[in-house]
């Protein structure tokens, strides 16, 4: 049991007709895992082009995922804002273009997916670090940091529109009582 008959990578085998040890896989095959038969989820496109919707519906847990993984992923370069303005850049980094701007709001959905898959100009490919999942939650906070910068105080819902004028506590602050 200690001596176990084997082949190594590319040895030569008399066991086969061709003398490979080494098979070649069955066509068709797909790793377990691997069937990314869904092209909207896996690449961003819709025959060929780049999609204009979301592969699923983005809700709360979505977005908070995908500011979670813009700010650890994204930030370092856009900076919180989508400014273009994050450390990296003021670092002496190549500057980003703001997400905010007219020809980057008006990009479809499918295209920032597409951008942070295969990287971008300056940009890296980040396919191998976020999972497809967190891509497309990261595209769905874009997008929220897109309407945020042209929003108007009409843009806030009637009922939130008091909390605007209040003065921002520093983090940690009791809030004062006025009984």
């Amino acid at each position: 049991m200690h001596d176990q008959p084997n082949y190594q990578p590319l040895e030569e085998s008399d066991f086969f007709g061709d003398a490979q040890a080494s098979r070649t896989f069955v066509p068709g095959t797909v790793a377990q895992g691997r069937l990314h038969d869904d092209t909207l989820l896996y690449t961003g496109k819709v025959d060929g082009a780049n999609a204009l919707l979301f592969p699923f519906p983005v809700d709360a847990a979505v977005m908070a995922r995908g500011q979670e993984r813009f700010n650890v992923y994204c930030a370092p370069c856009h900076g919180q804002t989508g400014m273009g303005d994050g450390m990296i850049v003021r670092r002496g980094y190549r500057r980003p273009p703001a997400l905010s701007e007219d020809r980057l709001r008006e990009a479809p959905v499918g295209h920032f997916f597409d951008v942070i898959s295969n990287g971008f100009g300056a940009m890296p490919d980040y396919a191998s670090q976020v999972k497809v999942e967190d891509r497309w939650a990261i595209v769905a906070y874009v997008r929220a940091l897109q309407l945020s910068a042209h929003a108007t105080v009409e843009d806030v819902p009637a009922a939130s529109r008091g909390r605007l004028d209040e003065a921002p506590r520093p983090a940690g602050a009791a809030a004062e009582s006025h009984d």
